[in-house]
This record gives structure tokens, C-alpha cells and sequence, in this order.
């Protein structure tokens, strides 16, 4: 899910040159995690992971909800909202895609501090072009006027989906799996407390981007969350066993999959954004890649027969495998993720 806290720019208690963690800029995502296990717990967990699954007879009924978290603040600081929509549209329809699911129709929630009709307008641009990508329907949607409760803008929404009782992933992987993965836009909608806080150490959103594509680094921060879609229909036909949205705890999404050792040899790499980040935020290795996609945005687990070919007809390519490992040490064998030698 998209990431909670932090609505302020910058400015932590260390100096520049201190290492900076996603919990010190604001998301202490171990204690994230227990507050949603114990949400869960008192309401009910149905089947499904990226997505909660209703049987309704012949077929499963999918619904996934989710938001653009404090990706907003960019948006807000360069009067710029034009592309937010697409991300929550994202956000949600790859939570989807990631059980196996074909997202049929969305509809928005925005919440405002006072109404404003030139941001408004903004916004569901960005979710009209998302929903175009993705190929669903809008159906409907609430803005709240909420003074006392927001500051400036919140926006989330719920998607909907549809599969076949045999088309929805297994959700496991299995040992000796090729892992063939697809490139990132960018930081996407995960993890922006932590980039924002790195990024605003020394510089302003308008600054100048140090590095090709972008004019100004509030402008690579809000490149839209790719949408991934077009990958259903060939992951289904290569007999794909369980994927992975590479979003909120970065690579450690891979262990959704199963108790297995993820080897990643051939991850995609981290677009620029992502070196400015850490260097300016001093942000560990380990830290940028348990919480950003470093490049990676969507992950699945196949038969290695059938990986090249779909790497070939979907662009992605083999970046890994999937060992024996349960997640805890034994004989040796420890499971969890390795990248490139790095160890989560």
C-alpha cells in the first residue's frame, strides 16, 4: 500500500551529513505493518493478498484500494496535480494485476481543506489519462470538504476487478522459478517521505534536476507510476505462478510470494532519481532498496521454460530465480531477498 506519514519538507534534527532512514523521515514501517495486522485482524482477512477476492459463483469479484500518500506535497509545492490521478489509478489497478486479476472500474475519493476548481480540474485529468492507460471505466467518485480534517488535498480510490476462478495466481512461487521483471517509471508512489526529506536537505523542488529528462527535481519526483496492465493477458499465458507490485517496503515485496531465497542477478537500474536521493539523503544501500523499487516496478515468478519468452513479449527480462529458504536460517540456507550480493 502507499506509504503513510509526513507532511512537512525536510529539516530533520540531524545534520546533512547524518544517514537518513525511512522511520526518520517519518514511516517506521515495522510499526506500519502492525498497525494494519492489527487492523485486519479485528475486521477479517478474505482470500487474497494484493487483493481481497469475493466469490460470487462462477467467477471472483476483485477489489483493491489505495492512495498517492504525501506524493501530494511535490504536487503541492509546484502547483502542479496533473498527474497524481494516474498514480492513484496505478497504485490501485497493479495491486490487481498482481493477483491476476483484470481491473474493471474505478471510482476516486478526494478530500479538501476548501474547494478549489483549478486543482479539481487537475486531478481528474491525471485520473481520466490513468484510467485510459489502464483500460477501465470511471464510475463515480466523492469530494469531501473537510477544513478541520485535511490540509490542502488527500486522494485515494477503489478499484474493481474480475477473474475467471482459474485465472487469479496461485500466489506462490515454487523453488527453481525464473523471476522475469519490468522496469520502473521512477520512484513511483512509494517511499516519497523519504525522498522528499533527502531531496529538500539542500535544495528546493524547483531547483534545476541535476540529471537528463527532467527540468526541475519536484518534476522527476512526480513521474507517474507505471501501469502494468498490458502484462496480464501474457503472464496468464506463460503460466505465471505469483507476481509482485514492487511498491510500499520495496524489494522485500518479493517475500509476498513465498518462504523462498529471492536471487536477484539482473535487476533493471535505479533511474537517476534515485542516486540523487541517497547521495543527498547519505541513504544506506539496504535502505534505498527496502524501500523504493530501485528501477524494478513489477515482478513474477515462473517456469524457467517459459521466461524468456515472456520477457521477449512483454519487454521485461530474467533478473533472478528462486531458491529453497524459508525465511529463517537452516543448514546454511536463509531465506529472504539478494541483490546483487545485497542482502534484505
Amino acid at each position: 500500500m502507499t506509504e503513510n506519514g509526513g507532511d512537512g519538507h525536510g529539516g530533520g534534527d540531524g545534520g546533512d551529513d547524518e544517514e537518513l532512514t525511512y522511520a526518520d523521515a517519518g514511516v517506521d514501517i515495522d510499526a506500519s505493518e502492525a498497525a494494519t495486522a492489527a487492523l485486519v485482524g479485528m475486521v477479517g482477512e478474505g482470500e487474497g493478498d494484493y487483493a481481497g477476492l469475493l466469490d460470487i459463483g462462477d467467477r471472483y469479484l476483485a477489489l483493491a484500494t489505495d492512495g498517492v500518500g504525501t506524493k501530494l506535497l511535490v504536487a503541492e509545492a509546484l502547483a502542479d496535480y496533473s498527474t497524481v490521478g494516474i498514480d492513484c489509478i496505478a497504485m490501485n489497478v497493479n495491486d490487481l494485476v498482481a493477483a491476476g486479476v483484470r481491473p474493471v472500474a474505478f471510482v476516486d475519493y478526494l478530500a479538501v481543506d476548501e474547494p478549489n476548481e483549478a486543482f479539481a480540474e487537475q486531478v481528474g485529468e491525471g485520473l481520466a489519462r490513468g484510467a485510459e492507460r489502464s483500460g477501465i471505466e470511471l464510475v463515480g467518485g466523492e469530494t469531501a470538504v473537510m477544513p478541520e480534517v485535511v490540509r490542502g488535498l488527500d486522494l485515494a480510490g477503489t478499484c474493481a476487478g474480475l477473474a475467471a476462478k482459474d485465472g487469479v495466481f496461485d500466489g506462490e512461487a515454487q523453488a527453481r522459478d525464473a523471476l522475469v521483471g519490468w522496469e520502473s517509471s521512477g520512484i513511483h508512489s512509494n517511499g516519497l517521505t523519504l525522498a522528499r526529506e533527502a531531496v529538500t536537505r539542500a535544495h528546493e523542488y524547483t531547483d534545476p534536476a541535476p540529471f537528463e529528462g527532467y527540468d526541475t527535481l519536484g518534476e522527476a519526483l512526480l513521474e507517474p507510476t507505471r501501469i502494468y496492465t498490458d502484462l496480464l493477458d501474457p503472464m496468464r499465458e506463460h503460466g505465471v505462478r505469483a507476481a509482485a507490485h514492487v511498491t510500499g517496503g520495496g524489494w522485500t515485496n518479493l517475500t509476498r510470494l513465498g518462504a523462498y531465497r529471492y536471487v536477484v542477478d539482473e535487476p533493471y537500474d535505479a533511474q537517476p532519481v534515485f542516486g540523487f536521493v541517497q547521495s543527498e539523503g547519505n541513504v544506506s544501500d539496504e535502505e534505498m532498496h527496502r524501500t523504493f523499487n530501485m528501477g524494478t516496478g513489477f515482478v513474477a515468478a515462473v517456469d524457467p521454460d517459459a521466461a524468456e519468452s515472456l520477457a521477449a513479449a512483454t519487454g521485461g527480462r530474467v533478473i533472478g530465480r528462486v531458491e529453497e529458504g524459508d525465511g529463517e536460517e537452516e543448514d546454511g540456507d536463509e531465506g529472504g531477498v539478494a541483490i546483487r550480493g545485497l542482502e534484505l
